[in-house]
C-alpha cells in the first residue's frame, strides 16, 4: 500500500512540475524527448511519427500509444516509472521523463 501511495505521489511530481525540477522545466520539451527516445527507446519501440512498422510485433508504436483513448501524461509516466514486462528498467530522470512523455503525447492525432 505505501509502495503505491509512493508511486502515485512520484507520477504527479513528474507531470506536475513538484519537485526541485519545477524551476527548471514546467513541461517536457518533445523534440528533445524524440531525440532521446531514438537514442533509448527504439530498440523496441517504432518511435518515428506516423510510423505504423513496428520493431517487435508485440510492441506498440509510439503513435499506437499516444493515440490510445487512455493515453494521458499521468498514465505514461506510471508506465515508465513502473515498467512492466518485457519493458527494460531504464534510468531517465524527471526531466527526460517529461520530454518523453511530450513527444508520445505530440503524436496523439487530433
Amino acid at each position: 500500500m505505501r509502495l503505491t501511495n509512493a508511486l502515485a505521489i512520484l507520477t504527479l511530481c513528474v507531470v506536475s512540475g513538484i519537485g526541485p525540477a519545477r524551476a527548471q522545466m514546467a513541461q517536457g520539451d518533445a523534440k528533445r524527448g524524440q531525440e532521446l527516445s531514438q537514442r533509448v527507446c527504439s530498440g523496441c519501440h517504432s518511435v518515428a511519427p506516423g510510423s505504423a512498422a513496428t520493431v517487435n510485433a508485440d510492441v506498440p508504436t509510439f503513435a499506437a500509444i499516444a493515440n490510445r483513448p487512455d493515453a494521458t501524461a499521468e498514465r505514461l509516466a506510471g508506465r515508465i516509472i513502473v515498467p512492466h514486462p518485457p519493458m527494460p528498467n531504464v534510468q531517465l530522470t524527471v526531466a527526460e521523463m517529461r520530454d518523453i512523455i511530450a513527444y508520445i503525447v505530440s503524436l496523439k492525432q487530433r
